[in-house]
């Protein structure tokens, strides 16, 4: 949800620079079903709202595997401003999950912060989460993890990570460029 809010500041910033939605649908992207099976992964394997994810057994590597897809999508469309900061969150996400066994670290302090009572509630409860674990000593690269959030007075409150920030950064340059530009 943090990249949501990513999404909403590179369309105004866009729109501020004098740029059209327009824009970004001329543009050329190769790959797209490897974004489309990313989301179709990630509505699998992350809980619902409250409820259960829909797929249980094997998280791990579906989660993974999503990331994956991103970033083939990044490689492939690699001359398109801003994806190259969007592949490098992307990894920095990817090596802390892949460190973890499949699981991003989330800390319990972001996640109360962010008013996620009930998923530190399951955390303290199953010790993982959908596809998240808390951090611990034996967490490995916990400062890649989800240690920051946005409040919970904020809609679609959030705990995110250093590599959520870098990928937010880039869909915000992203945007930002691409949709000023008039003919590509």
């Amino acid at each position: 949800m943090f990249l949501l809010w990513a999404l909403v500041i590179g369309v105004i910033v866009g729109f501020l620079r004098h740029g059209s939605l327009r824009n970004l649908a001329r543009l050329k992207f190769s790959g797209l079903w490897l974004i489309l099976a990313a989301l179709v992964i990630q509505v699998l394997i992350f809980p619902l709202g409250t409820g259960a994810p829909i797929v249980r057994i094997g998280t791990q590597v579906l989660h993974l595997l999503s990331y994956a897809f991103l970033l083939a999508f990044i490689v492939v469309n690699y001359r398109l401003v801003g994806l190259f900061t969007m592949g490098i969150g992307l990894i920095s996400n990817i090596v802390v999950i892949a460190a973890n066994g499949g699981y991003m670290p989330a800390s319990v302090a972001a996640l109360r912060y962010a008013g996620m009572e009930k998923t530190v509630a399951a955390l303290e409860q199953t010790l993982h989460h959908s596809n998240t674990i808390l951090m611990s000593a034996g967490t490995r690269l916990n400062f890649l993890g989800d240690r920051f959030a946005v409040p919970a007075v904020v809609p679609f409150a959030t705990a995110f990570s250093v590599g959520d920030i870098i990928l937010a950064i880039g869909v915000i340059v992203f945007l930002a460029v691409e949709m000023p530009r008039r003919s590509r």
